[in-house]
């Protein structure tokens, strides 16, 4: 956890963002040597490139208004005072033609992204700050009712980051909120030119590792649910959310984060795990039978890690375990498309950025459509030829050795 791990995962991006001889030199710097070189090496194309998001799929435009809560309830557990704060994005169906152009990033969120992962000679601030969205800030809300989606980020990186994801689903007919947990990323812009960064990387060990983080996050989300259907609503537009039809989903940490918060709150009727590591073991008493997706980069497969070989039996409802063939822990995020189109892809991560962007805006789509729309979607049945990427893994009985069951794995992709 601390900074070990916050380093781990510089390095991680580090080789998302940078070509195979930069990334050695990347992985250099991280150890203490000089960074100033990088900038030399990238080409004046790739930073002054103008980088894009994936166009939303649905038939909704999207809008989007940033909200900032306190809960007054709570002491933030890594400042150690004051109350918990949550800043959060949420982007909705909208009426066309309404709102101005939404941003990405504020330019010292992305200074301080890409400082911690010892890019920022490599690749400007603005570059990263003006990444174009498809989202209108303020735009009018388009007429009914929709199910809430939450997301949540991976640890250290912005709520930002799963923009591509958000604005999809928003545009397929779904609220959905992206929430940064104070204190838990590189940096994340508050009210009053507050900029608060990661006290989270330093101090989550000594408050029970990743597993509390998880806690903590599972808190929040009850926190926003209360402030986002309850009877004194803070979110303006708030009685366009069916209170009836909530779900999560997050990446990393974040992603492990919404079994947590399913288990603690019962509002959240189903929940997406992207390549997160369970921290917070879920109960053998399971999540009370509500469905929920395993989302995983190739390294996921069972065997492959084990605290999803260890919960997988603990969820009792509707499941799947689906991993991505050539993909990285970031494939779930903006990142590997942002990297794509600076002409920065990463060696060891084959999926290109695009398509990781398309794969996951499927899947988890499609389980969001099923269980809070009741649309059965086909493509969560098994494979498609269409995503012969995806590979599904099944638990399967192998027959029963001295009066106990014993089981084994099936793994099924389409054939390229």
């Amino acid at each position: 956890m601390t900074r070990r791990r916050t380093a781990a995962a510089s390095l991680t991006l580090l080789a998302l963002l940078l070509p195979a001889p930069l990334a050695a030199a990347g992985t250099a710097s991280a150890a203490g040597s000089p960074t100033a070189d990088l900038s030399a090496e990238v080409s004046a194309e790739s930073r002054r490139a103008a980088v894009h998001l994936a166009r939303p799929t649905g038939p909704f435009a999207v809008g989007q208004d940033d909200l900032h809560l306190v809960d007054h309830s709570r002491t933030d557990p890594w400042a150690g005072s004051g109350p918990r704060e949550l800043m959060v994005t949420l982007r909705y169906p909208a009426r066309r033609d309404t709102g101005r152009t939404a941003r990405y990033l504020t330019r010292e969120e992305a200074r301080l992204l890409l400082v911690d992962r010892g890019l920022d000679q490599a690749i400007p601030a603005e570059t990263l700050a003006g990444v174009a969205t498809h989202a209108r800030s303020g735009a009018r809300p388009a007429a009914g009712r929709y199910p809430l989606i939450v997301l949540s980020p991976g640890f250290t990186v912005p709520r930002a980051t799963l923009t591509s994801l958000a604005e999809d689903l928003a545009s397929r007919g779904y609220v959905v909120a992206a929430v940064d947990h104070a204190y838990e990323s590189v940096g994340t812009a508050f009210p009053g030119g507050r900029v608060l960064t990661c006290l989270a990387c330093e101090k989550a060990d000594q408050a029970g590792g990743t597993g509390a983080v998880a806690v903590t996050r599972a808190r929040d989300v009850s926190f926003l649910l209360d402030r986002l259907t309850g009877p004194r609503a803070a979110w303006r537009h708030a009685g366009i959310i069916d209170a009836h039809r909530i779900a999560m989903a997050g990446h990393s940490l974040g992603g492990a984060s919404a079994a947590t918060a399913m288990a603690a709150d019962p509002r959240i009727l189903a929940g997406v795990n992207m390549d997160g590591g369970f921290s917070a073991p879920v109960a053998d008493a399971g999540l009370g039978g509500r469905p929920f997706m395993l989302l995983g980069a190739q390294a996921r497969r069972p065997g492959g890690n084990k605290s999803w070989d260890e919960t997988w039996p603990r969820l009792d409802g509707w499941k799947r375990w689906i991993t991505f063939d050539g993909s990285g822990h970031f494939s779930f995020s903006d990142f590997p498309a942002i990297g794509e189109q600076l002409g920065l892809p990463d060696p060891e991560v084959p999926l290109p950025g695009g398509r990781s962007v398309e794969l996951t805006r499927r899947y988890v789509g499609a389980f969001f459509d099923q269980h809070l729309k009741g649309v059965p979607q086909p493509v969560l049945d098994g494979p498609s030829t269409d995503a012969p990427e995806a590979r599904f893994h099944t638990e399967v009985s192998q027959g029963v050795s001295q009066g106990t069951t014993v089981t084994g794995w099936r793994t099924t992709a389409s054939k390229r």
